[in-house]
């Protein structure tokens, strides 16, 4: 008999005849179609047209962000419409507090006991802000119904209540099928949750961008300058993620007994973009906090003070923009001090 090919990846093979592997990869694809199929379910007493184009109406703020990481459920207002948000903000306010608050920092040297621990309380901090939110978000809602448009077909407590329960569940559940993932499937659950609402989009905007070109809106050789552009971008992006610096570090020699053992030379390895995503996500949520207040207010009358700061601090204002670099530099600085240390006790 003849043998196979000596230069076939071994990879290839072991992915097509283990069959746990194959069982981890049809596990993700049934969760990410469950999670996708639940993006397109309305919230009970939304009219969805109505929600789309109130939804197109704010086109460049930062509800974008938070459509974009849901992968189009809260343009929807689906029953998934909070998405992972409130979890990824939960998880980086705990890691901060593990660091400068002193009973999650024994904790944090409990191992893996008090990761368990430390999980268990971001999940109590996840639900809370999951409720927080969506009952801003249910309030915001009903004060959308004027004379000309119905948003919220029967406005009451009934609905403010069944639309936090329906939010928070969501929330939840999504929070579990990506730990169910981790556990089951392949890779980190959350972050390809996020993934999977960030591609979502992707078809939808190259159909634009085509669409444009075909009735002449935009040039064709506009078209592959932005795919080019794509590409370039991307490529950059994972060549500042994989940046590293190593700095070297020396050890002096030493005698143990009678022996002499000679000097060593290690490094220390830093990431470029140590921090990633989260002081953008972290720092938005902070200076938003004042407008997510001010949607609460029943008032709502404009010369109050919370409205006045929430139209200060809206998206595209200067007091915004400056405050949203310096959280950002902040934060950016916190991570970094935080993980050069972790790394210089390990």
């Amino acid at each position: 008999m003849s043998k196979a090919p000596s230069n076939i990846s071994p990879g290839l093979g072991g992915l097509t005849k283990s069959s746990e592997i194959r069982q981890r990869i049809f596990f993700v694809i049934f969760a990410l179609i469950v999670f996708r199929l639940g993006s397109f379910i309305t919230l009970p007493g939304i009219d969805p047209a109505v929600m789309g184009f109130l939804f197109e109406q704010q086109r460049g703020s930062i509800l974008d962000m938070f459509n974009m990481f849901s992968g189009g459920a809260l343009s929807r207002m689906s029953i998934f419409a909070l998405g992972v948000m409130p979890y990824i903000s939960a998880s980086i306010i705990i890691q901060m507090m593990t660091h400068i608050y002193a009973p999650l920092i024994q904790l944090r040297k409990e191992g893996e006991r008090g990761r368990k621990t430390i999980t268990k309380y971001t999940r109590y901090f996840t639900l809370a802000l999951a409720l927080l939110q969506s009952m801003g978000v249910m309030n915001a809602l009903m004060n959308q119904n004027t004379s000309s448009t119905t948003l919220v077909l029967d406005p009451g407590l009934g609905f403010f209540i069944t639309g936090v329960v329906t939010l928070v569940t969501g929330t939840m559940f999504l929070i579990w099928l990506g730990e169910q993932i981790t556990e089951r499937g392949i890779g980190n659950g959350i972050s390809i949750i996020i993934f999977a609402g960030i591609v979502a989009g992707l078809p939808s905007a190259i159909g634009g961008t085509i669409e444009l070109a075909r009735n002449g809106e935009i040039q064709n050789f506009s078209v592959i300058l932005i795919f080019i552009l794509a590409l370039v971008i991307t490529a950059f992006v994972v060549y500042i993620e994989r940046g590293q610096r190593k700095i070297p570090i020396n050890y002096a020699r030493k005698m143990q007994g009678r022996k002499m053992y000679a000097a060593q030379s290690s490094f220390l390895p830093l990431k470029i973009n140590m921090a990633g995503v989260i002081p953008a996500i972290f720092a938005s949520a902070i200076i938003l906090f004042p407008a997510t207040i001010a949607s609460w207010s029943s008032a709502g009358s404009p010369d109050s003070i919370i409205q006045k700061i929430a139209m200060t601090l809206s998206p595209g204002q200067p007091p915004y923009i400056i405050l949203y670099a310096l959280a950002i530099i902040f934060f950016c600085f916190f991570l970094y001090c935080t993980s050069f240390q972790s790394k210089r006790n390990s």
